[in-house]
């Protein structure tokens, strides 16, 4: 397991983008549309799978598509390499607001534990799959935490996380955490899924229904503002018509609202 050496730099703040430089003859694979901006001497190629086995037969990288499918992933992703004469650098965008964190697999054991939409790029011979939960009952009750993704390589990978990151080690402890606000964790972090209290607190008290269970010894990232949050906020206040409202959150909106009949 070798993956390329790249370099790189996290631009901005947010809405952060993170530009890689490659040496002649390095690659760096991306999800398919991450792309924001690349030098003169990139050339880019889309293919089944991630490369980190180069001898992986047809059959093989029917598997490993078949297992990005599953979390809704496309099956292809895009191979960036410098073709030119000296460094050249490839920049890849957040695709909303949060914080793109920067991890050395070879420094976390060549492995992490990532939400299914949480990566973003990585260097060449990182491999993508997927992992499971142990227990059954965590897909069909948790939500976004039942197929996670699992990097496993030597070099620098990539992810991306909503709103803020905040970063826990854990040291033979417990953590209890939404699962949509789960974001990364390593080697030697038991998960699961468990009840969130009693039956009042689970249908009233508003954290969900169930709760993600971590134990061990390791680092765990959490994100303040899961995606599939903030899209149920801004669904829950837009127009119903389609149409805009310039009075939102004032009593002249209300008002335009029964006059409109809503």
């Amino acid at each position: 397991m070798k993956c390329h050496e790249v370099d790189y730099e996290l631009i901005g703040d947010d809405l952060q983008l993170v530009e890689v430089e490659l040496d002649p003859g390095e690659t760096v694979i991306a999800e398919a549309g991450a792309m924001n901006y690349m030098e003169e001497g990139i050339s880019f190629e889309s293919k089944m799978g991630d490369g980190s086995d180069p001898d992986q037969g047809v059959f093989g990288k029917l598997l490993s598509v078949g297992k990005r499918v599953l979390t809704g992933e496309s099956i292809f992703m895009t191979h960036f390499s410098n073709t030119g004469h000296g460094k050249r650098k490839v920049a890849f965008a957040a695709p909303y607001p949060g914080k793109i964190i920067p991890i050395d697999l070879s420094t976390i054991n060549n492995e992490l534990i990532c939400q299914k939409d949480a990566f973003l790029c990585a260097a060449h011979g990182t491999e993508i799959g997927i992992t499971f939960t142990k227990r059954l009952g965590a897909g069909f009750f948790g939500g976004e935490g039942f197929i996670l993704q699992r990097l496993r390589g030597d070099g620098m990978s990539f992810i991306h996380v909503g709103g803020t990151v905040i970063k826990k080690e854990l040291n033979n402890e417990t953590l209890r955490v939404d699962t949509g606000c789960l974001a990364a964790f390593t080697n030697g972090i038991d998960y699961s899924i468990e009840k969130a209290g009693n039956l009042k607190s689970m249908f009233f008290g508003g954290e969900g229904l169930f709760l993600a269970t971590l134990k061990g010894t390791g680092t765990v990232y959490l994100q303040s503002l899961p995606f599939s949050r903030m899209a149920d906020r801004i669904l829950q206040h837009a127009p119903s018509n389609g149409g805009s409202r310039k009075g939102e959150g004032s009593i002249l909106g209300s008002i335009g609202d029964l006059i409109d009949g809503d």
